[in-house]
């Protein structure tokens, strides 16, 4: 089975602070970041984030977050192109514990999908999956990015491992990765 599509909707976001690590293509292992998801939870490294500050409430997990910048070529290669974060939202100006770094977003409208289908084979991950997400956003009218979201120029999507739509495999061993858009 593929993985499908079962829901698109718009949510108004707070501004929020993300708090994690950050990883560029170098990082991917595979082409994926599944290895540096693994040294997370190796590590305890989400366990010690909430033991240091209470995360946002609301339905947000674990995250991957990603940003992209497209138009600053004469930037090195970690400020420019794609960059992958694994953290937590918390509220603005949480205190930022040692050994991790943040991300300020912008109160927002942000368009969320919820992908259906299986974690093992990989089908949920990936360019197919972002792009079937953003023309759902289109069918919407949706399709207009914050360009700004993470900083000048930074364009901000995102997996949200929430539980337990993720974390919890139905009867045919299916899961649902929320994955959102920063929108305009």
């Amino acid at each position: 089975m593929a993985f499908e599509i079962i829901k698109t909707y718009k949510e108004h976001f707070p501004a929020l602070r993300l708090i994690g690590k950050r990883y560029t293509d170098a990082d991917r292992v595979n082409g994926s970041f599944g290895a540096k998801w693994g040294e997370w939870h190796q590590n305890g490294w989400f366990g010690l984030l909430e033991k240091a500050a209470k995360p946002m409430d609301g339905e947000y997990g674990y995250l991957g977050l990603m940003t992209f910048r497209a138009d600053h070529p004469q930037l090195p290669q970690e400020e420019n192109g794609f960059t992958y974060w694994i953290g937590i939202f918390f509220p603005p100006e949480t205190p930022v514990p040692d050994g991790f770094d943040y991300l300020d977003l912008p109160e927002s409208d942000v368009g969320i999908n919820w992908i259906y289908g299986s974690d093992k084979n990989g089908e949920i991950f990936g360019s197919e999956p972002h792009t079937a997400c953003y023309e759902k956003l289109q069918e919407n009218g949706w399709s207009e990015l914050n360009e700004n979201a993470g900083g000048e120029k930074l364009t901000v999507f995102f997996e949200n491992y929430t539980c337990p739509r993720y974390t919890t495999p139905d009867e045919k061993g299916n899961v649902i990765l929320d994955y959102g858009f920063y929108l305009k």
